[in-house]
């Protein structure tokens, strides 16, 4: 009978520890910027510190849901945005912790402003100013009706 509770409990830590987690903007905007002198590019960037909750959720994998965004569809950059493309972070609105760069297993057939729910596995970028501070790995989708 001991066996059978040690099992129980390993099962459950182990569907705790890898399932997927539903993440809201609201938890993404947990960070703060501050203007960085990058002398590769003799330009400034906002830097990001990413709060502990956020950093707890890097190497998961997360479920987020918004609106899809086709940035350069031949060279297959994509994002993700909490608002729609005219009112995205490229348009003004919002800042970089709006917005998730989405690299996606296979090619989905999403158009700009569907809104979608992705599931992929969070990187938190700190220092390669040429992506965005979040990225989906290994990502794939659904419309959300």
């Amino acid at each position: 009978m001991r066996n059978k509770g040690i099992y129980v409990l390993f099962l459950f830590i182990c569907s705790f520890s890898f399932s997927q987690q539903k993440v809201t903007w609201q938890d993404l905007s947990k960070i703060t910027f501050t203007d960085t002198y990058f002398s590769e590019y003799d330009d400034y960037f906002q830097y990001p510190t990413f709060s502990a909750s956020v950093k707890a959720l890097e190497g998961r994998q997360i479920i987020i849901t918004g609106y899809f965004l086709d940035v350069v569809a031949k060279e297959n950059v994509y994002m993700l945005s909490k608002g729609p493309m005219a009112s995205c972070y490229f348009c003004g609105q919002g800042g970089p912790e709006s917005a998730i760069e989405l690299e996606f297993i296979n090619k989905q057939n999403f158009k700009t402003d569907d809104i979608v729910r992705i599931t992929g596995i969070l990187k938190l970028n700190k220092d390669d100013v040429e992506h965005f501070n979040y990225i989906l790995k290994e990502c794939k989708g659904v419309i959300v009706k």
